[in-house]
């Protein structure tokens, strides 16, 4: 099976790419291992800009390899402040991918401002947001959550269900958290007819 690093160094298939220069929203109980994944893949600095009050933010000894050293975080007292360091830290050029989780659902005025600041600063943005509280302004909208399964932990559903410049899709996926590689898992097939008899 090819990993998802084969993929996109094929540049045949970019499933689960964030396009650069934008903000992208993710919701569900997984977005925050979706958010680790890119931190992985994108190379430079990145900042996790959180309310000072938020404390579900990551362990620096849980972080996928790599991610530590690069990793600053930033908290704001409150939704105003954060909204302004995300749009700060998204101009800014050195760095690779901007991490936030606003309580607020975010206005379109915000969502636009954010987008400027993404594009200015040629930055990816990642909004980890609560279900329904996004942005009409976002290029892309994920939902992740972690799969039931009882032999392997690290399967995930990451449904791409808004998506400015492409298709949509649902992608199973089996990443166990410290790499940058990722297999897609074909899902279960369906059967479109009823079964013969046995023979």
């Amino acid at each position: 099976m090819r990993t998802l690093r084969d993929r996109l160094q094929a540049g045949s298939d970019k499933p689960l790419h964030l396009l650069k220069g934008r903000v992208h929203e993710v919701e569900g109980r997984g977005r925050t291992g979706f958010a680790l994944y890119h931190a992985a893949r994108l190379a430079g600095p990145i900042f996790w800009i959180v309310l000072a009050h938020d404390h579900d933010r990551p362990m620096p000894g849980s972080l996928p390899e790599g991610v530590a050293e690069r990793l600053h975080f930033i908290e704001a007292r409150d939704e105003t402040n954060l909204l302004w360091t995300v749009e700060e830290a998204l101009r800014a050029r050195p760095v690779s991918l901007v991490i936030s989780a606003p309580e607020k659902p975010i206005s379109l005025t915000a969502g636009r401002r954010l987008q400027l600041a993404a594009e200015a600063g040629g930055t990816t943005g990642l909004m980890l947001i609560q279900e329904g509280r996004g942005s009409n302004a976002a290029e892309t909208r994920w939902k992740c959550d972690p799969l039931p399964s009882p032999l392997d932990s690290t399967r995930h559903r990451w449904i791409l269900n808004k998506n400015k410049r492409g298709t949509i899709g649902i992608y199973d996926v089996s990443w166990n958290g410290t790499t940058v590689a990722v297999h897609l898992v074909p899902q279960a097939g369906e059967r479109h007819q009823p079964e013969g008899p046995p023979r």
